[in-house]
Parts: C-alpha cells; sequence; structure tokens
C-alpha cells in the first residue's frame, strides 16, 4: 500500500544547441511569415490538410524554437489548449506566436479561429506569457490577428 501512492518524479534538462545571438529575430508579421513559409511548414503539404505550428521566443523576440501542435484534416484542426501551454512552458517561452494554415488559400479566419486565439489570449496571462500573433498561412500569403488589431 505504501508505494501505491509516492508521485512520480518529473526530470527537466533544458539542452539548446544554438547561441542566443544566432537565433532568428521576429520583428512583425512579415519576419514570422517567412520563418513559417521558409522552415516550418512543408511547401508540399500546405495545400493538402491543416496543420498547427507554435513559434516560441524568448524576452528579446528571438525563436528558440517551434512545435508541431496538431495535423487534421482539409479544414481544420484540432487545438488543445492544455499542449499549446505546455509546450510554451516546457520550451521556456516568454512569448509565442500561434499558426495554421487554411489549405483552401482562403486567408480570412473562421469562427473557430476567433474563438481560439481568445482562448489561448486568456490562457497565456495565466502564466505571464505573451501572444504576439495568431498567423494563418496559405501558399499565397497570410493573415495577422496583430496586424488586424485584433491580438490586444
Amino acid at each position: 500500500m505504501e508505494g501505491m501512492y509516492k508521485v512520480c518524479d518529473v526530470k527537466l534538462t533544458y539542452n539548446t544547441k544554438v547561441k542566443s545571438s544566432e537565433r532568428a529575430v521576429i520583428k512583425d508579421s512579415n519576419s514570422a511569415y517567412s520563418l513559417l513559409m521558409n522552415h516550418i511548414y512543408d511547401s508540399e503539404t500546405i495545400q493538402y490538410r491543416e496543420y498547427m505550428k507554435l513559434i516560441l521566443l524568448n524576452n528579446a523576440k528571438r525563436v528558440l524554437g517551434f512545435v508541431h501542435i496538431s495535423e487534421g484534416g482539409l479544414d481544420s484542426t484540432s487545438a488543445d489548449i492544455r499542449i499549446i501551454m505546455q509546450a510554451a512552458i516546457l520550451g521556456n517561452a516568454s512569448a509565442m506566436i500561434l499558426s495554421h494554415n487554411h489549405p483552401s488559400g482562403n486567408k480570412q479566419p473562421s469562427s473557430q479561429d476567433d474563438l481560439l486565439t481568445d482562448r489561448v489570449k486568456k490562457a497565456v496571462k495565466l502564466f505571464d506569457i505573451q501572444l504576439l500573433d495568431h498567423i494563418i498561412v496559405t501558399d499565397s500569403g497570410y493573415y495577422s490577428y496583430l496586424d488586424e488589431g485584433r491580438i490586444l
């Protein structure tokens, strides 16, 4: 009975292979879109199905890394707020940019996109992490919640 209720040990390590000075800096939505399209999304599958990605950043808006959150179907993907927050916390992020693609090429957000953005905005406040933007990407451009004044 004694060992039955013991709590598991969790060990956290933080290994980085890139010097801070060598990390990309996100200055605006255009630089975020460029990073997303050139290094995070696969140009061969961006029109195939929907993916949710997360860019993790430090206080200086330097990229710590990115996380593949989910993969969905033709017009949706699930986004579990707990998984998003877990990635941000374990990644030691001070800020993050949420992103997903629209395989249809339509850059406009859906009501589900708006709801997700609002839910993430509320969650990050609890942990003092900034949601800098939610960017919807297509192969021909993007929609930025920040640029549209909808992220503040």
